[in-house]
């Protein structure tokens, strides 16, 4: 069974995503559409225990291999999202499907908590902090990955920093562990095209705190 597991672990954590999405979906479809809301909250559960369960599944990959993957890489993500900005995320899902669904069934199914979170999230003062909380929080999850990549990918303390202070490195594209700190060529990928990513949204964050209006 962990054999079958462990060869058909992107099969599993992809059917899963898709499960996890299906959940979100009939959860506003039953509670808001339907009016069954025993087993709306049945479809989180559902949705709370596929997280676990991806969560399970990225150990079991490591316990058993002893390295860390891609795939690894991509269940961790998904898991942190999932408890953190996901439940943000969740929160406006469920307010755009009250609006949505209470405007085709004729009735108004926003409270006044959702107004009022609406009307917040709509004003540019507010909306340019939470952008400028959540890129200063990217930033410390990117770094704070970083040193668990270095000290994964090199000796001591005192290499680690031989490449901070030479980064000639990021031009090196095998990504071989002998040219970079990163102890594997897929870590070296994933750490280049993460920067890239990182640069986009912060300068994307940024730009609402220079130009809230816009």
């Amino acid at each position: 069974m962990v054999h079958f597991i462990i060869e058909n672990a992107s099969v599993l954590f992809i059917s899963m995503e898709v499960l996890s999405l299906l959940c979100l979906l009939f959860f506003g479809l039953t509670r808001y559409l339907f009016d069954r809301r025993n087993l709306s909250i049945a479809f989180i559960l559902f949705f709370i225990g596929i997280t676990a369960l991806e969560a399970a599944l990225g150990w079991l990959l490591f316990s058993r291999t002893g390295e860390i993957s891609t795939l690894q890489i991509i269940i961790t993500i998904f898991v942190l999202y999932a408890l953190t900005f996901g439940i943000q995320d969740f929160k406006r899902l469920d307010r755009w499907m009250k609006q949505k669904i209470g405007k085709r069934r004729g009735i108004d199914l926003l409270t006044e908590k959702d107004r009022d979170a609406i009307q917040k999230q709509n004003d540019p003062i507010r909306r340019a902090r939470l952008y400028r909380y959540s890129s200063i929080i990217h930033i410390l999850v990117f770094f704070t990955a970083q040193i668990v990549f270095f000290s994964l990918g090199t000796d001591n303390t005192e290499e680690a920093f031989t490449y901070l202070r030479d980064w000639s490195w990021l031009s090196s594209e095998t990504g071989h562990p002998s040219e970079t700190p990163y102890p594997n060529e897929t870590i070296h990928g994933i750490s280049m095209l993460w920067g890239i990513i990182l640069v986009v949204d912060t300068l994307y964050s940024w730009s609402y705190t220079i130009w809230p209006k816009n």
